[in-house]
């Protein structure tokens, strides 16, 4: 067997037989071995393992390459050097602006729970279910064990209830 110094699976698909690569040694079954072992496999059984042998070294060899090789853009190493870091003023005005930004998140969910705390437990269930999880009438009414129209009609419910409120606000 060739001593290579590439991946395992440049070593198993280079080779006639199915090559194990340990970290002490590197043993080639082939197809004699193969048979004589397991009397009652044939050459395609063989052929079958090779193929997904090869397969997996591939996938192995991918994953490696994606992780140790990945291509990374690096901004200007000059321009990260002239600009240096924000001033303080900078980093303070920022700050601000993430806080404001997040009250206003949460203002936003705030409110939509004060809209849906007025919804029925069962439309506000199904509400919730149908608009923020994506599920269908039919996946709802199914889980639900009840009918179709059931579901439907508490959706419609919901919704003219929540179209009332906005209308107020």
């Amino acid at each position: 067997m060739n001593n290579y110094k590439n991946s395992n699976y440049a070593l198993n698909k280079h080779s006639s037989g199915i090559v194990y690569k340990f970290t002490d040694e590197t043993i080639e079954i082939d197809l004699e071995t193969y048979l004589a072992a397991n009397p009652t496999k044939k050459a395609s059984d063989f052929e079958a393992l090779k193929i997904l042998s090869d397969s997996d070294y591939h996938d192995e060899d991918r994953a490696t390459y994606r992780q140790t090789y990945k291509d990374i853009l690096c901004p200007d190493v000059d321009a990260i050097t002239q600009d240096g870091d924000p001033s303080a003023e900078e980093s303070f005005l920022d700050g601000i602006a993430l806080i404001q930004e997040n009250e206003k998140y949460q203002a936003r969910i705030d409110f939509a729970h004060q809209i849906l705390s007025r919804l029925t437990a069962i439309q506000k269930q199904r509400y919730v279910m149908h608009k923020i999880q994506g599920l269908t009438i039919r996946e709802i009414a199914a889980m639900e064990g009840t009918f179709f129209t059931s579901v439907h009609e508490s959706l419609q419910a919901a919704e003219k209830k929540i179209k009332k409120i906005l209308s107020t606000v």
